[in-house]
């Protein structure tokens, strides 16, 4: 039986790589299902039996890992499959048994040209320090452009970038810059430690995988503060939301302190979504822009979040945009279907 389940295993992932689905779900007691164009699909097998699943699953993790998932029920980690392609996996118990959520990462990373990003990503990325954020929900494509922006540095300037994830995605082969990628549970405990080492490390971008708590909030802010360039990601849904949880993240009398630190340092707010492609079966990002110009620092001092999103409206010169902007944009330019509202998305 584990050899017939294998072969249905990989035959469900090469599945999954030919329709460019973004996600593989495994669980006991039901077929595979496949994610594509944000649309759940199941595939045409037997039900998978949970011990058997579980036999599988286990033999894909080390000691450490296999300790770890017996004593928490849960386990996040990356790896590259026969050769297919490389998965941010999920193990995890529920009810019904054990299931395995597989998030598909393409082995080649594609320029920021390539992922149709605005050309004000480009410029903001030559900057030699301040903090840019990416946010959006799981699943919004964040990694994706993270890497992206990573690969542009890579491919163009001569720095020293450390990233610290949790865990790895996309591999970076050094191309002018020199690269060193870390994993938490592997090569570090934890973001804030990680953070830290990595500010004796030489660097000049810094890479954090997710913003949060906040040490790792507060040794980011700094790090950005002493001349690096921070990159990360926050779980929020817009430029607004996204100060105002790292704000609300400290206590009450260090606020106001945060803010200063905040508007001083930050050079760009992201947020994305997921949408699909009129006449090709993928994905590209909806995305609303914060750049944080003279005015939008002043907001951000005094607390006036809630004027974020006219000051986004108001500073197309700057390449900011909001997301009725960009949904406008990828119709015009024929990218997105001319049907599609917002409010399917945002």
């Amino acid at each position: 039986m584990s050899g017939e389940i294998d072969k249905i295993f990989t035959e469900v992932l090469r599945l999954a790589i030919k329709n460019d689905a973004s996600d593989v779900h495994f669980s006991s007691s039901m077929p595979p299902v496949l994610r594509i164009l944000g649309q759940l699909r199941q595939v045409d097998v037997e039900p998978l039996d949970n011990s058997v699943l579980t036999k599988l699953f286990l033999s894909m993790l080390n000691d450490r890992q296999v300790k770890y998932f017996k004593e928490h029920n849960e386990i996040d980690f990356a790896i590259e499959l026969d050769g297919l392609a490389r998965f941010r996996i999920n193990f995890f118990q529920h009810m019904n048994g054990i299931s395995g959520a597989f998030r598909i990462i393409k082995n080649e990373i594609r320029t920021l040209q390539q992922l149709r990003m605005p050309a004000i990503l480009e410029k903001i990325i030559s900057r030699q320090k301040g903090l840019i954020l990416v946010t959006g929900p799981t699943g919004s494509g964040k990694s994706t452009t993270l890497a992206g922006m990573i690969h542009e540095i890579n491919i163009h300037n001569r720095d020293h970038i450390i990233t610290i994830e949790d865990p790895i995605e996309y591999v970076h082969k050094p191309a002018k810059s020199l690269i060193h990628q870390r994993e938490i549970g592997i090569h570090a405990d934890d973001f804030a430690m990680a953070l830290r080492s990595a500010l004796r490390e030489d660097p000049d971008v810094i890479l954090v995988g997710e913003m949060r708590d906040m040490e790792t909030i507060n040794n980011a802010l700094r790090a950005a503060e002493t001349g690096h360039l921070v990159l990360s990601t926050v779980h929020t849904n817009s430029a607004a939301d996204t100060i105002d949880r790292i704000v609300n993240v400290f206590p009450a009398e260090n606020q106001q302190q945060v803010k200063q630190l905040l508007a001083s340092t930050l050079i760009a707010v992201i947020s994305q979504r997921l949408i699909p492609k009129a006449f090709e079966q993928n994905m590209v990002a909806l995305m609303e822009i914060l750049i944080n110009t003279d005015a939008v620092k002043n907001l951000i001092r005094e607390g006036k979040t809630h004027q974020l999103d006219s000051a986004i409206q108001t500073g197309v010169e700057h390449g900011m945009q909001s997301f009725e902007r960009s949904l406008s944009d990828l119709k015009q330019n024929n990218v997105i279907s001319p049907q599609l509202e917002l409010e399917e998305f945002v």
